[in-house]
């Protein structure tokens, strides 16, 4: 009798130990995790190594440059010019061999022009005119605050593996593809430096709404110390 006792309270302590054991690792593993996360920078966190120029360097030796197309409209073209348009693109594409990808973006309207144009027309109106231009600066700023008002921008990314020449050889990639679009009707910019950053700011950063200022250098942060979320 004394046997099978002894052999019950050896495994039940085998057993509780084993467990204290996986309790104690997964502790020390999530201690860890989190103490490699805090000393993450954020352009850790987003793969960016440098941005000059029309290029950004990646920290996984990438050189990247971006295309900003220009909105078109096509609700106004009929089902010829649509079908046309299509065959133009699919043709001037054809010859693109190399990789790219399609970007698209929402970020709020910019009605700053607008409603600067508005403020200026009210020192000229009646006072029937400017109670409905009041009215209609209200509104706007309205949607504008509630972020409902968006707007999409498109964009095309290539890249090459940071060797020497790549940068140059990645512009030459960029002119053809922008040339081919232009053949189509569609308007294309490769992006300079602080339009990298901004699109780099409306991607990675969800309190960002829209940079206008020309001092770029402080718009991506680098955190020193936190977790980074």
């Amino acid at each position: 009798m004394i046997f099978p006792i002894i052999m019950i309270m050896v495994c039940a302590a085998l057993g509780g130990g084993a467990f204290l054991f996986i309790r104690l690792s997964d502790k020390r593993k999530k201690q860890v995790a989190a103490a490699d996360g805090q000393q993450k920078t954020a352009n850790e966190f987003v793969n960016v190594k440098d941005i000059k120029g029309k290029y950004l360097y990646t920290r996984d030796q990438l050189v990247l440059c971006y295309l900003k197309l220009n909105p078109l409209t096509i609700d106004l073209f009929s089902k010829g010019e649509k079908q046309q348009l299509v065959k133009q693109l699919t043709a001037n594409m054809s010859g693109i061999q190399h990789p790219f990808k399609f970007l698209a973006v929402s970020r709020p309207v910019d009605i700053t022009p607008l409603i600067s144009e508005l403020s200026a027309a009210l020192a000229t109106s009646d006072p029937k005119q400017k109670e409905l231009l009041k009215q209609e600066i209200l509104e706007m700023t309205t949607f504008a605050l509630s972020g409902e008002v968006v707007e999409r921008q498109f964009y095309i990314v290539l890249w090459e593996k940071a060797d020497e020449g790549a940068e140059k050889e990645l512009l030459v990639k960029a002119k053809d593809f922008a040339g081919n679009l232009g053949d189509c009707g569609i308007g294309c910019e490769i992006l300079e430096q602080q339009d990298i950053v901004r699109l780099c700011n409306l991607i990675n950063n969800p309190a960002y709404m829209h940079l206008e200022e020309t001092d770029f250098t402080p718009s991506i942060p680098i955190l020193g110390g936190g977790v980074v979320f």
